[in-house]
């Protein structure tokens, strides 16, 4: 008797072009599977991106690069005044360079929905999780940079808690408000 299997090494002729159309059909149906994948997990990415960039990372970088601004305005106009050290002079660099000292990520709100969702895949016990190495480098300078500037920097007007937060913004946003009015000026909101 006579075998009807495609997988013989001899199959018959007539079952080839099934097998290789199956194949094929498999295949294709595989790759738009994941294309679909891929496209889904790209919008919901890029949803996520510009919700989180519009409504969290502009406000709080815009905020922080006024505030700088204004505070190294004030420190440039009372430097170039030939009045010498002054305590006005010393409170702006005090404020600019507590200002200069704040990263996005001590005063931005925690993504809660991320920091789930890493727990989650954590739980999983994937031994295939890798902590990017760029972002163990970049955590690694930030924290030598702060062992650096706690040994030289002065601790006046530091934050009393380690990194500073969203509170210490506010307090050096009215320092900064203060002396601006003692020479007349308006921080906008």
């Amino acid at each position: 008797m006579e075998s009807e299997s495609p997988w013989d090494e001899e199959p018959l002729v007539e079952y080839a072009p099934e097998a290789d159309w199956t194949k094929i059909s498999t295949e294709f149906t595989n790759s738009g599977y994941r294309e679909g994948i891929i496209a889904g997990k790209e919008a919901s990415l890029q949803e996520g991106f510009d919700a989180g960039f519009a409504d969290v990372g502009v406000a709080i970088g815009r905020e922080l690069g006024n505030l700088r601004g204004v505070a190294s305005a004030i420190v440039s106009f009372l430097s170039s005044q030939s009045l010498g050290e002054s305590p006005e002079l010393d409170e702006a660099r005090n404020i600019s360079s507590n200002l200069l000292s704040i990263r996005f990520s001590d005063v931005a709100p925690r993504d809660l929905e991320a920091e789930q969702h890493s727990r989650e895949h954590l739980d999983s016990d994937d031994s295939g999780l890798v902590e990017n190495g760029e972002l163990v480098q970049k955590r690694d300078i930030e924290g030598l940079t702060d062992m650096l500037s706690q040994m030289t920097a002065s601790t006046v007007g530091a934050a009393p808690h380690g990194r500073p937060i969203k509170e210490d913004v506010t307090n050096l946003k009215e320092r900064l408000s203060a002396l601006s009015a003692k020479f007349g000026l308006v921080l906008l909101a």
